[in-house]
């Protein structure tokens, strides 16, 4: 709890001065580059102690799997807020700007009210975030078992994560899920440039983005029935829905496809949120049964699967863009090349579907964590209680 509320006033600085207009020029690259930084840092160091928290609400593996599913849901709830919030706030500093040729825009001066509405905006996040943070202190206790003796000392960093990154079960859901998360990073983060440039769906792209939001909220409680319903092996079919209909925009440009593509890339997107999220804790479990070392390894499981994550980001963003590069991509042109339309529709297609098949067969094949007994479970908890309290 110390690390989420120490982080949350730089969190919440980092993201105000990202949208924030320097009065100097020269070196707003160097401005933004270092905010955006001290964001995602923050952001990272914020995370893990969030989501290893799972571990300690509750003994009972049904019962975080419920939990994993109300985070992931309100995730993606104030992800959808966000986003209408923020735009409605800067919609009056954004202008029609159709394209008339087929050559680099001139840059235009920013207005003082497009910097004030932008401000103002970033402010209302701030706000939220402290605001977020303080219900979750207040709402949020870890409470120790007095009954209970920790098991032991535990280990150090380094010998922990050199525990943890031999174990089977983990290295398959992260190597897994590293495939997983960058194809579903690819696909949306250039779905706009190839409205844009490889189709007619400019118009569109509000609309689908909108689409795709609601879809993975309105989809995560049904994944998580079926996750305790089926097994945690079932959903990830889910993820492979997307595979033929991503293929089909890349084929099939046209508007009402798109809406279809769109909503089935939200109910794909939702399990590929939520499953590796659920299937954490009992490799988490599975790793201290079978080794007990000690409590307090599951923060190096979290922190682990955090860095990853943020790795399947760097390596979505670097294909892409080292792609369209290569492809002669400009930015700001009105037109691009025929090199850069079939770039995006690779990118939308093909590279998605590979990583997509990639890590499913992964996950489906090789060591399966054990799902612990319910006393089990509470036996581990405790332990892990017991330790943070003597932490």
């Amino acid at each position: 709890m110390p690390w989420m509320l120490g982080c949350t006033p730089f969190i919440a600085l980092a993201y105000f001065f990202l949208w924030f207009l320097p009065p100097f020029t020269s070196l707003r690259g160097l401005w933004y580059t270092t905010f955006y930084c001290l964001f995602q840092a923050m952001a990272t160091f914020f995370q893990v102690p969030y989501t290893a928290l799972t571990m300690l609400l509750t003994p009972s593996p049904t019962e975080r799997d419920s939990a994993t599913a109300y985070r992931m849901t309100m995730e993606m709830v104030g992800t959808l807020m966000g986003a209408t919030v923020h735009g409605f706030i800067v919609s009056g500093a954004h202008r029609s700007n159709h394209c008339v040729d087929t050559e680099l825009p001139v840059p235009a001066a920013i207005s003082p009210d497009a910097t004030r509405l932008y401000s103002i905006a970033a402010a209302v996040v701030v706000v939220t975030y402290h605001v977020c943070s303080g219900l979750l202190c207040l709402g949020v206790k870890e409470q120790p078992d007095p009954s209970a003796s920790a098991s032991g000392q535990g280990l150090g960093f380094l010998a922990g994560l050199g525990l943890t990154a031999r174990h089977p079960p983990y290295l398959k859901l992260v190597v897994s899920f590293l495939f997983i998360s960058t194809a579903v990073q690819v696909e949306q983060s250039y779905l706009v440039l190839f409205c844009t440039h490889a189709s007619r769906l400019h118009d569109h792209v509000q609309n689908l983005v909108l689409i795709i939001l609601v879809s993975a909220v309105l989809s995560t409680p049904l994944w998580e029935w079926v996750l305790q319903r089926f097994g945690k092996r079932t959903p990830a079919f889910g993820i492979f829905m997307m595979v033929p209909f991503a293929i089909l925009l890349a084929a099939m440009p046209t508007a009402p496809v798109a809406y279809v593509v769109a909503f089935v890339s939200g109910v794909s997107t939702a399990v590929s949120l939520l499953l590796p999220w659920s299937i954490l804790p009992d490799v988490v479990d599975d790793f201290q049964l079978q080794h007990r070392h000690g409590p307090g390894l599951e923060t190096i499981f979290y922190a682990s699967y955090v860095f990853f994550t943020k790795l399947s980001s760097a390596g979505a963003l670097g294909i892409s863009t080292l792609s369209l590069q290569f492809a002669g991509y400009k930015a700001g042109a009105c037109k691009q090349t025929e090199e850069v339309v079939v770039t995006l529709k690779v990118l939308i297609g093909a590279v998605p579907t590979c990583m997509i098949l990639a890590g499913l067969c992964i996950l489906m094949v090789g060591p399966t964590p054990k799902v612990p007994s319910q006393d089990t479970s509470f036996q581990l908890s405790l332990r892990r209680r017991t330790s943070y309290s003597l932490a």
